[in-house]
């Protein structure tokens, strides 16, 4: 199967996450994409493929050749609940710089001077949508990409290389992509994550994250008599999100800055609720932000009442840089096999995270590897079909017996 059909195939499958679930994979559609993905590796002979009670997809290409490391490639399978993710439209074409009228109807522009990156994909095979809705490039690119490598693979049993594990895996876009990922089962020696954006980039730092929910109690009274015994607790909200510092919100950072990102909030004048996202590079700077947390509830239970203002943290996902520098080796050889293409390989910081930053704590090293996608999150998603099938043979090379 071609590449392009292949991804093209998948993102049509709606696989948005779910926060507000309790199961795992939070959304049973998960399913649909990750049975189709063991039909696709059955078929085309992989060993062992499977999908776990969990939504977890495993595989295994055999090796050609002895005395080499396992190497375990892993993308996750869910797209993000924020921005509508069924019914999409892609389209694709060859892209010679300038604004991408997405929906001539809707005056659904990309503008160059706004989307920088899209300023080096001239000349470029574009995949885009109609403007409405994800593509689900993230990370359905790493997902093509690996099975499309896999069949390669399969294909040419003359190429030589050690055993490759394969891993996908849902709910990454909620922070849950490793909590049952089985390590052990896995059996790589290390591991690279695709689900980064422009092909060379290899990520190997990212945030420390945290979630927290801030649950506000208020005291309802009829309007008409409430001075002095109403207590709104969507004002109370409003309250602590100003004590927040404004400089530390995603639009206001950049590089290793870190940020508190309020992404839901609701209620009425008996009970509000707050959520946040709240991220750092340093360890140290990460705790602070916890704790500023923590005392500004603390502040509003004093002066409104102790129970007022009830603030929940719970720890995502830690910094992988740690583990990554202990293990050299795996960032040179994945920057050897982005420079065999003909690529530049670069590295930054990640602002966000990856289930190997995760699975870094869990016994598995695992950085992260671009795919060729862009634009993540939002109705401007894309994907460059160039860099796609340029990262196919990144992974080539980096499987590839030495």
């Amino acid at each position: 199967m071609d590449l392009i059909e292949r991804f093209l195939n998948y993102v049509s499958i709606d696989t948005c996450s779910d926060e507000l679930s309790d199961t795992c994979p939070s959304t049973a559609h998960q399913f649909d994409l990750a049975n189709l993905l063991v039909k696709e590796l059955n078929e085309m002979g992989a060993k062992d493929a499977r999908v776990d009670e969990h939504g977890y997809v495993y595989a295994e290409v055999p090796a050609t050749a002895e005395g080499q490391p396992v190497i375990g490639l892993i993308a996750h399978m869910d797209t993000v609940s924020c921005v509508k993710s069924a019914d999409i439209h892609p389209r694709c074409f060859v892209y010679e710089g300038g604004d991408i009228l997405l929906n001539a109807e809707k005056n659904i522009v990309m503008k160059e001077a706004e989307f920088e990156a899209l300023g080096k994909l001239h000349g470029h095979e574009l995949i885009v949508t109609d403007g409405t809705t994800l593509l689900g490039a993230d990370d359905k690119a790493g997902v093509a990409e690996i099975m499309q490598l896999a069949e390669w693979l399969i294909e040419h049993p003359e190429f030589p290389h050690g055993t490759v594990k394969i891993g996908f895996t849902p709910d990454e876009e909620i922070g849950r992509g490793a909590d049952l990922f089985d390590v052990k089962g896995f059996g790589a020696d290390f591991a690279y994550t695709l689900d980064g954006d422009a092909a060379g980039g290899i990520e190997y730092e990212n945030f420390n994250a945290a979630g927290a929910k801030i649950t506000v109690h208020g005291r309802n009274i009829h309007p008409g008599s409430a001075k002095n015994k109403m207590l709104h607790a969507c004002k109370v909200a409003m309250e602590f999100h100003s004590m927040l510092p404004v400089r530390e919100a995603p639009e206001n950072t950049e590089g290793y800055e870190g940020f508190f990102h309020l992404t839901q909030m609701g209620g009425n004048e008996e009970l509000a609720t707050l959520q946040y996202i709240i991220r750092d590079h340093d360890r140290q700077k990460f705790a602070v932000k916890k704790e500023r947390v923590a005392k500004i509830a603390a502040y509003l239970n004093d002066k409104y009442g102790e129970g007022t203002v009830v603030a929940e943290v719970r720890d995502q996902y830690e910094n992988m840089k740690e583990i990554i520098d202990r293990n050299p080796d795996i960032i040179e050889r994945a920057r050897e096999a982005v420079r065999s293409v003909g690529l530049t390989p670069f590295s930054k910081p990640v602002r966000g995270g990856t289930d190997g930053a995760r699975l870094c704590y869990m016994g598995l090293p695992c950085p992260n590897l671009g795919t060729g996608g862009g634009n993540f999150h939002g109705n401007f998603e894309y994907a460059s079909a160039t860099e796609m099938r340029q990262m196919v043979e990144v992974l080539k090379a980096l499987v590839k017996a030495r």
